[in-house]
């Protein structure tokens, strides 16, 4: 069995589509995963399953939460040991001095294509910057809800799904 995590995008925000955590886990439950785990409201679900291509357990966790919920959930299947590698490659983590600016971690569906990467920095502002590294897009501004690099934007400009987590919850995603 390996240990994943589901990163469910727009759920439980400003009122929209709302979720609640104990019915998530009771549906993956249902659904043939095992030890499953929820961490706050964002939607973010651990379980157990045998080693699948993430992009198979996508599918399948979306046309579940279709079925179940009635509305479309943006899903990034990661396994716990890529999110180790997320905070370890963290370009940001020793060079963010300025307190008000913070790191967010950007998941993305697939690898995106470079050449659409350069011209999405002429939207920063403030001190903002990012840098693409695998699947992720790593962000630090002073505050997400303000940014133009919003998951909409990132998903226009790459052509890919997205869902953003803050450093603190990325690093709890490792460690649950």
């Amino acid at each position: 069995m390996t240990r994943y995590v589901a990163l469910l995008r727009g759920i439980n925000v400003a009122g929209q589509k709302s979720v609640k955590m104990d019915a998530l886990k009771t549906l993956f439950t249902a659904n043939d995963f095992s030890n499953v785990a929820t961490y706050i409201q964002s939607g973010n679900v651990f379980f157990d399953a045998a080693e699948e291509e993430t992009g198979c357990l996508t599918q399948r966790i979306e046309s579940m939460l279709k079925e179940s919920l009635g509305f479309h959930v943006t899903t990034i299947v990661r396994k716990q040991a890529e999110i180790e590698k997320v905070i370890a490659a963290n370009p940001y983590s020793e060079s963010v001095t300025d307190e008000n600016l913070k790191v967010y971690v950007c998941f993305l569906s697939a690898l995106p294509e470079p050449e659409k990467i350069p011209p999405m920095k002429s939207v920063l502002v403030g001190g903002e910057d990012f840098t693409v590294i695998d699947r992720e897009l790593y962000l630090i501004t002073p505050a997400y809800g303000n940014t133009k690099l919003s998951n909409s934007y990132i998903e226009k400009k790459l052509a890919l799904q997205s869902t953003a987590r803050n450093w603190a919850t990325v690093n709890k995603l490792a460690s649950l």
